[in-house]
């Protein structure tokens, strides 16, 4: 193996650093460099994620028109936008049933906007996440169809809900299924069911999240109307002015940024940065979004935001924040989900602390037993046991299951999952193996319900299964590096080119940077959970930095007691707009002390 970069074997959040480049890698760079003029660090980034000089031109200029393939190729897609199309010529009332995060958020308001530009009647339903649960329910369903809904779809669910969908029909409804979890062999027995992670689907398209799907049956739909002859003397919706929607689920939902993926961000960042849509201003206002939206905007910012309804307060207010054109609206429901945020912080921290003190006696103080987390309380709220999951992921680099129990025998909980471990198809088995009464979602992701008798026999079951790879996966664990560079050379300019990359995200990371040799002038805390810190080169160049969410943890401890040190510091380069102007910063990730000579 090669030498560890910058000689750092374990850094102060134990990991290895490793050069992103092997020599083929650095090759590429140099000949990206020499062939095309790039800077040697877009370069850098560029080889990183394989990118090679064949690739350059289509790969930072990602667009539609050339990414993105005909619908049909979707299993079910002509079916299901024939019957969207006699849906739109008849008049039918249209019968959206959505989930309730950011994703399905962004598919309902994106089908719900094109039927009402096409002036069709539609009804809405988000479940609440503690009552009704994930996906269909036949009670909704019934009450859909009793508010004179005549055809069902649902968007980011329904791919496993065999009993809601059979209700429909007997109602005498058809169903259409818009969704991109993993799906069993047996599926409902609905009209038509668009899911590129289907098992008979053969598109390639398993990357997309649900929003990406709505996308482009409503393509197919626009397509077959004008087939039909039906926009003539008609406006057709202009489909490209709702791909702000998306680029957050794409973003939000954390699907792979590649292909037709990067392609939907890039160009929805653009539309986004319009600030057109009032819901997604206002929201953006309020958590203080400085320049242009970003991906992180999206993911850490706009995304929990709207999450947080879902999570603890009205399902349905993500949604009606998307589809608002009214200002005043759409300002008291972006108020309203950011209090909400603030409340899901609060009851977040306590339950990490005790999900935390749960799994620490499950590892071990040397973290060195038990491959996957599973833990369950009473006292948890259902609405943010995913982001409990989360953070004991980040924490013990281990797939974590956060349950929730009801008090009455019955447990609802989410799990997350590291790189090369697939939580949703452990999921599934271990609902075909009688120990879940329900669950699926995707690699990275999952939810699940059980008996609150069966979560040890589900531990066993999930080591047994998956363990493994859990503890191959922790080994690997570090840190990949594509360069240093000194806080002198790190300019707006620099950073702009270093962006030409992106977008950034799942399986397209974004660049980390090492400033090597570093003083750490000062730092502080920043409100309760981030630290801030100004960082010294060697020439005498002070960037500043900051490390969210790193207060409790080693990373933030090492900043805080660092003062005076020189320390190899790496992290995101980025612009701090912050009250004016353009200042570069680093997102502080990791940081180690330089080896002795």
């Amino acid at each position: 193996m090669s030498r560890p970069f910058l000689g750092i074997e374990r850094s102060v959040t134990d990991r290895v650093w490793h050069d992103r480049l092997d020599d083929a890698g650095r090759a590429t760079a140099l000949n990206l460099v020499q062939g095309y003029g790039l800077d040697d660090m877009l370069a850098r980034v560029l080889a990183g994620r394989g990118v090679v000089a064949s690739d350059l031109p289509a790969y930072l200029e990602p667009r539609l028109r050339d990414l993105m393939p005909d619908p049909s190729i979707l299993m079910d897609m002509d079916v299901a936008a024939d019957r969207l199309a006699d849906a739109v010529m008849q008049r039918e009332t249209v019968a959206i049933f959505g989930d309730y995060d950011v994703d399905g958020a962004c598919s309902t308001a994106l089908l719900a906007s094109y039927w009402d530009a096409v002036g069709v009647p539609r009804l809405i339903h988000i479940p609440d996440r503690l009552i009704e649960g994930y996906g269909p329910n036949s009670e909704a369903v019934r009450q859909l169809h009793a508010n004179g809904g005549q055809l069902l779809v649902t968007v980011d669910c329904g791919t496993t809900s065999h009993e809601p969908i059979a209700e429909a029909g007997r109602l005498g409804m058809d169903t259409l299924v818009l969704d991109h979890h993993q799906a069993p062999v047996e599926l409902p027995a609905a009209f038509a069911i668009v899911n590129p992670n289907r098992q008979d689907d053969l598109s390639g398209l398993g990357h997309l999240c649900a929003a990406g799907v709505v996308f482009m049956t409503l393509i197919a739909l626009s397509r077959t109307l004008r087939r039909r002859g039906y926009w003539e003397g008609r406006r057709e919706p202009d489909l490209i002015a709702s791909l702000d929607l998306v680029a957050l689920g794409t973003v939000a939902d954390v699907v792979p940024l590649k292909g037709l993926n990067r392609a939907f961000v890039r160009q929805g960042l653009q539309v986004a940065r319009s600030r057109t849509r009032p819901g997604l201003r206002m929201l953006a206002d309020i958590a203080r979004v400085d320049g242009p939206i970003t991906p992180f905007h999206l993911g850490f910012l706009i995304g929990p935001r709207i999450n947080a309804g879902g999570r603890i307060g009205d399902a349905a207010l993500g949604t009606r924040l998307l589809l608002s054109q009214d200002e005043g609206e759409a300002a008291a429901i972006a108020t309203q989900l950011d209090r909400l945020n603030k409340e899901r912080q609060a009851i977040e921290s306590v339950m990490v602390a005790e999900a935390e003190s749960e799994a620490l006696a499950m590892v071990g103080i040397d973290e060195t037993r038990g491959n996957v987390i599973v833990t369950a309380s009473t006292s948890w709220h259902p609405g943010v046991v995913g982001l409990v999951a989360s953070r004991l992921k980040e924490r013990f680099r281990r797939p974590a299951f956060a349950i929730a129990l009801d008090g009455r025998g019955t447990g609802t909980g989410s799990a997350r999952s590291v790189p090369g471990v697939d939580i949703g198809r452990a999921v599934r088995a271990a609902v075909d193996a009688g120990l879940a009464l329900k669950g699926g979602g995707h690699g990275m992701a999952a939810g699940i319900t059980l008996d609150e008798g069966k979560i040890d026999a589900l531990r066993t079951f999930l080591e047994e299964r998956i363990g493994a790879a859990s503890a191959e996966a922790r080994a690997e664990h570090g840190l990949d590096i594509d360069g240093a560079i000194s806080a002198s050379s790190v300019r707006p300019a620099l950073i702009a080119e270093l962006d030409k990359a992106g977008p950034f995200g799942s399986t397209q990371p974004e660049p980390v940077f090492v400033l090597p040799g570093h003083v750490v002038v000062d730092s502080a805390l920043v409100g309760t959970s981030h630290v801030r810190a100004r960082l010294r080169s060697p020439d005498g160049t002070v960037i500043s930095g900051i490390a969210f969410r790193a207060a409790e943890g080693p990373l933030g401890e090492a900043l805080l007691k660092g003062r005076g040190t020189s320390l190899h510091v790496a992290g995101h380069l980025t612009i701090d707009r912050y009250g004016g102007g353009e200042r570069p910063q680093i997102r502080i990730v990791d940081i180690a002390k330089p080896e002795r000579a």
